[in-house]
């Protein structure tokens, strides 16, 4: 017996595919859209050349042990931003700086600009792993 998926099901895997083929990519632009807003001395070399040239978001890490020294001085909104992505990098560095910052689930989000809270959706729309 010969059965085939129907044409919705095959349409919905292709498009499955098609977005996490583009994920890495995606990934990177975004990552790059929340260091220019967040600043660029916190991640890779500290440079926007450096930010520039990069071809992956392992030339990108966050400088966790910057931020986390910086934590304490950075306005709320920076504070909520950097911890947010540097999660994205490493999910127990970035929990624990959002738990210093008092986040206490994702509504917390709420508090950020639109320009963030989009550099956000994206990260989490086309996350593939670090």
């Amino acid at each position: 017996m010969n059965q085939s998926l129907p044409q919705d099901v095959l349409d919905q895997i292709a498009r499955e595919i098609l977005h996490f083929d583009h994920a890495p990519a995606a990934f990177l632009e975004a990552w790059k859209r929340g260091i220019q807003i967040a600043g660029v001395e916190w991640f890779g070399d500290g440079t926007h050349e450096g930010m520039q040239q990069a071809k992956t978001k392992w030339e990108l890490r966050p400088n966790v042990l910057r931020l986390n020294d910086a934590l304490g001085v950075l306005s709320g909104g920076q504070r909520m931003f950097l911890s947010a992505m540097v999660s994205f990098y490493n999910a127990s560095e970035g929990g624990a700086m959002l738990k210093r910052c008092q986040f206490e689930g994702l509504a917390d989000l709420g508090g950020l600009d639109l320009e963030r809270r989009k550099v956000i959706a994206d990260l989490v729309l086309h996350y593939d792993g670090w």
